[in-house]
């Protein structure tokens, strides 16, 4: 499709352009095709045969009131915003499918105030998520959600999306940490919600409403998040098994015991076995028995004492149910390489095949081994490989999918979905563990909330947002994509 359809040739300034760079000054907009067109994307791959659409402009803010002034003004002429950090996101969500305006928000990136005496940070929305934690870390302090993408991807976008990552099991996920926001409403108003008060029953509680609303509702321009005391000890091990049956089985069993890792990560033996093919298990290769089935990768942290009693306990109930090997961390150096085999799966699986349909879910923790299970057997009945990694403390399993025959088409990607999504709402869980709906999965939504609460989510929308400017096209089903 040409990109020429969605733009006037006409070299003269539109009065788009005249408008957004009278509002916001010449060096916060850009109008060039090439920009543009860089914001047609996410970090996702398109979904279905839904047309490539630029933007017809993206705006730079630097303040709430830059967003302030965009957004009053796009709610008067009728045209869509889409609100964007870093564009990390895998669903869709940041993409502008209905063309409209690109509303960047990398440049409001300031810690505003680490305060030590609260335990919490003030911060602008295009903060990237690690400079929060390696300024909380040098005050002492930790600011525990860590999304794969904490490198790049910012505090709003994290916040929009609800944002988990690998010690959700222990710490909980983004939404645990949000203590207020400012927020611009698709009308141009400016609201603030929350305080630095841990109780704060002024009022409706209204912060939590856009958190995970995926940029729907409002955008949020500013946050308070609370901070934690930094642990004293952190160690790291890897316990490998000769099935995924006894790794499951020692998993709950470590929480009842009254241990709580910060991070409990599952790898299986296909992922295993396409990082070993890339040679990238490297000195890890020491920690990795050969005739593992299943790998725990955890981390217990806290006061040492707590933490070698923690260990302790770990080895003593996995060497009943099937463990091969046990390897603990010993400094640093240790630990990256651990963790280097874990984020390493995604580049190794390419040298097994080179299409993969990548998906996100989550069911109850204790469903995990008869997840996996129906999951072999689907790979089974459709001749398919479906390598499984994922945080196993908090349910959530990252998957991926190929073909042995020929590779997927659309159609086909579009039906194994719907069966893995139906096999996971079957066992209680939901189709979007820490990805968001976005475009990618809003066709599916339905598997997980009925009509009615749908049509209660869709009557939120249409009150802060009646004419469906902000965001449009994502996260119901049936909502417009095109033009």
């Amino acid at each position: 499709m040409k990109l020429t359809r969605f733009f006037s040739s006409s070299a003269s300034t539109s009065p788009l352009e005249t408008d957004l760079v009278r509002l916001l000054g010449k060096d916060k907009c850009s109008f060039d095709l090439e920009d543009r067109t860089v914001y047609a994307y996410d970090a996702g791959e398109e979904e279905g045969d839904l047309p490539l659409t630029p933007p017809c402009a993206v705006v730079y803010p630097e303040s709430a009131e830059d967003v302030c002034a965009v957004m009053a003004y796009a709610h008067e002429n009728g045209i869509p915003v889409i609100p964007r950090g870093a564009g990390s996101g895998l669903t869709g969500g940041a993409v502008p499918h209905m063309g409209g305006i690109i509303l960047s928000l990398v440049r409001m990136n300031k810690i505003l105030e680490l305060d030590t005496k609260n335990l919490c940070a003030v911060v602008e929305t295009g903060v990237v998520t690690a400079d929060l934690q390696a300024a909380a870390a040098e005050a002492g302090l930790f600011y525990p959600p860590d999304p794969a993408s904490q490198d790049v991807s910012t505090m709003g976008g994290n916040i929009a999306e609800n944002s988990g990552g690998m010690r959700a099991a222990k710490y909980g996920v983004t939404k645990a940490y949000v203590l207020g926001l400012e927020v611009v409403l698709p009308d141009g108003r400016l609201v603030t919600l929350g305080s630095k008060c841990i109780k704060d029953v002024a009022g409706y509680s209204m912060t939590e409403l856009f958190i995970g609303s995926e940029g729907t509702l409002g955008i949020i321009t500013r946050a308070i998040v609370r901070l934690v005391p930094k642990p004293e000890t952190v160690i790291t091990l890897a316990v490998c098994f000769d099935s995924m049956e006894g790794a499951g089985r020692a998993v709950p069993e470590i929480f009842r015991a009254g241990v709580i890792p910060c991070t409990l990560e599952f790898i299986d033996s296909t992922c295993l076995t396409a990082v070993r093919k890339a040679g990238l298990l490297g000195s890890s290769q020491e920690f990795v028995h050969d005739r593992t089935r299943a790998m725990l990768l955890v981390e217990v942290d806290g006061r040492a004492a707590q933490v070698a009693e923690d260990v302790r306990q770990i080895r003593s109930l996995c060497e009943g149910f099937d463990m091969l090997s046990f390897a603990q961390a010993e400094g640093q150096a240790d630990r990256d390489n651990l963790w280097h085999v874990r984020r390493s799966i995604h580049g190794a699986l390419a040298l097994l095949s080179d299409h993969w349909m990548e998906e996100d879910i989550s069911v109850p923790p204790a469903a995990i081994p008869e997840m996996l299970s129906r999951l072999d057997r689907l790979a089974r009945e459709e001749n398919l490989m479906i390598p499984c990694f994922g945080h196993y403390g908090d349910g959530n399993i990252h998957l991926s999918a190929a073909s042995l025959d020929s590779p997927l088409d659309p159609s086909g990607e579009t039906d194994l979905r719907r069966k893995i999504f139906r096999h996971a709402a079957d066992l209680g869980g939901r189709i979007a563990a820490e990805h968001g709906i976005g475009i990618a999965k809003k066709a599916f939504l339905e598997m997980n909330l009925d009509n009615d609460t749908l049509n209660f989510a869709r009557q939120l929308k249409t009150v802060l947002d009646p004419n469906g400017l902000l965001n449009p096209g994502k996260v119901f089903p049936g909502s417009k994509t095109g033009p």
